[in-house]
């Protein structure tokens, strides 16, 4: 049995990452990206550093949050947090965010694509 799950065609698919290297759907990025299932973007607004973060960082997906029903937001080989005071206003902005390694969110972003989620990444 193929229990490979089926990706509909021009599904954004994130086919391998590695030190700050992207492969999306057969086109590689060197850049900080935005990952969604009908098209991938450059990350304009990516700060240099995870502290730097403020919500004008996420006026792109901010304007699809209607669209999308969670955000994988990827940190780079660990693990690390946001200010609870940005996640809560991206919350009640209507984009609630999930943060974890850039590897994890790769893998989990795969996983609710193909489920059909309304899911975004973002590293």
């Amino acid at each position: 049995m193929d229990v490979t799950p089926l990706i509909r065609d021009g599904q954004q698919i994130i086919q391998s990452y590695a030190a700050g290297l992207f492969k999306v759907s057969g086109i590689s990025y060197d850049h900080a990206i935005i990952v969604m299932p009908q098209q991938t973007t450059p990350w304009h607004d990516a700060p240099r550093k995870i502290e730097d973060l403020t919500l004008n960082n996420f006026q792109t997906l901010l304007t699809q949050s209607d669209d999308i029903d969670v955000v994988l937001f990827g940190t780079g080989t660990q693990m690390k947090f946001i200010p609870p005071s940005l996640r809560q206003e991206l919350s009640a902005a209507g984009l609630p965010l999930d943060i974890m390694d850039t590897g994890a969110a790769c893998r989990t972003y795969n996983v609710l694509m193909a489920e059909g989620r309304r899911v975004a990444a973002i590293m």
